[in-house]
């Protein structure tokens, strides 16, 4: 039990180097057995659209860079709006990155797309059971032949790190760049989700909108003197022109939702890594007997993760989404008979009305190992009772989650017949 203990109370699990969970508890690179990542063919939704894009069966816009990025946009069901600019040197192409030079991101519940001005473009989709597949290209110029998208390995040295679980995943980092873009200072490195307070969020990144936060780290640059680091402004569009983007926003309320969402991706992926091998018994310190325990302990961090038990505190005068990212965001909502959906939001108090995460629907929820969805499910129904109402979770007033509750169980299938 001693060894459960230090299992179970973990922070991060270090996949690269073959992960210690605890003193002896090793889990299998992502490479290998019974992952073998590498090896597996993708059904990701880029990635099963790829061939199409390179055939020119599905037609892009081969006008200017801008007008390719947009086509492609709308064939992948991505709002424009949900754009974030960053400006700080963190990618395969930081040599294309610099204030002024940002880079910006893209994303719906399962493709994410970056972009860099002179640059490639970058593509993740989130295959439902090994995680991020990473794709960069060339935009092709016009009248050329469309470009071959090529899968970039490369990108799992990042993607894959230690500091997002050791599995296949997302990144978000915030930093103080210099002048030129690199990195003084990083904050929240291994940390990422809508618990990460607003004070530690957006460094290097542009952010627009209106919004009562007045502590955090976005749209300024610093130096490094012998008397410590001095802050500069960086205003959106002060070292740049706007106009050379699809929008000419960094909304507040994109960054929240993609922050939301790496959290999400990076959890259950991960999740799903180490419940594979367990399950696969390629994790010898955990017998049949701990398996279940273990598992039962995956399952309760992603319902807390869904049910925003530990979401950062909202500033007094809440944040306001840009109209037409609140208005694309709400396109794709599953509303239960009364007109609820997951997708509410509140952006006073909370970020979203009705608090279990749309990301439920996404694939990589749909790609978790059964037996560990199964416990997610049981688990989220003991959350949600009304009859044996579980203080971990006192912070949901009763209608709440009588109306969570209603909504997933007309609109998410495979939830099991007695939920």
């Amino acid at each position: 039990m001693q060894k459960l203990f230090y299992l179970l109370f973990f922070t991060h699990a270090l996949f690269g180097n073959c992960l210690l969970y605890g003193a002896d508890v090793v889990f299998p690179h992502f490479k290998e057995p019974p992952h073998e990542y590498q090896k597996r063919i993708p059904t990701d939704r880029f990635s099963k659209l790829k061939v199409d894009i390179e055939t020119g069966k599905v037609h892009l816009d081969q006008t200017d860079p801008k007008a390719y990025l947009l086509s492609l946009l709308r064939t992948l069901g991505i709002s424009p709006f949900t754009q974030t600019l960053v400006f700080s040197t963190t990618s395969l192409q930081l040599s294309r990155i610099s204030p002024e030079n940002p880079r910006a991101i893209y994303f719906n519940e399962d493709i994410y797309v970056g972009w860099v001005p002179g640059g490639k473009i970058e593509v993740i989709g989130m295959d439902p059971q090994w995680g991020a597949i990473t794709y960069m290209f060339e935009i092709p110029r016009p009248k050329s032949p469309p470009s071959l998208i090529q899968r970039s390995t490369r990108c799992m040295n990042c993607h894959a790190s230690s500091d997002i679980g050791g599995a296949p995943g997302l990144l978000i980092s915030s930093v103080v760049p210099g002048p030129g873009g690199g990195s003084l200072d990083a904050f929240r490195q291994e940390n990422s989700g809508h618990e990460v307070p607003f004070s530690e969020r957006f460094g290097g990144w542009h952010v627009t909108g209106k919004h009562g936060i007045t502590k955090h780290w976005g749209n300024i640059t610093g130096t490094l003197s012998p008397a410590g680091l001095k802050t500069i402004p960086n205003k959106p569009g002060q070292r740049f022109q706007l106009a050379r983007y699809p929008v000419r926003t960094s909304d507040i309320l994109a960054h929240l939702l993609f922050e939301h969402q790496v959290g999400f991706v990076n959890r259950v992926v991960s999740a799903a890594y180490r419940a594979r091998a367990v399950l696969a018994g390629a994790v010898p310190s955990i017998g049949d007997s701990d398996a279940h325990t273990f598992l039962d302990e995956e399952a309760n961090s992603l319902v807390r993760y869904l049910l925003f038990a530990d979401e950062a505190k909202f500033p007094a005068a809440g944040v306001e989404g840009y109209p037409l990212l609140l208005k694309d965001f709400s396109k794709n909502n599953r509303q239960n008979k009364m007109g609820f959906s997951l997708k509410d939001l509140d952006l006073s108090t909370r970020l979203f009305r009705f608090r279990c995460s749309y990301m439920i629907y996404s694939d990589s929820f749909a790609g978790l190992p059964q037996e560990l969805k199964m416990r997610v499910f049981h688990q989220l129904d003991q959350a949600l009772s009304i009859e044996t109402a579980s203080p971990h979770f006192a912070y949901l007033p009763l209608a709440e989650k009588r109306t969570i509750r209603s909504i997933l169980r007309e609109t998410l299938s495979g939830l099991p017949k007695d939920w």
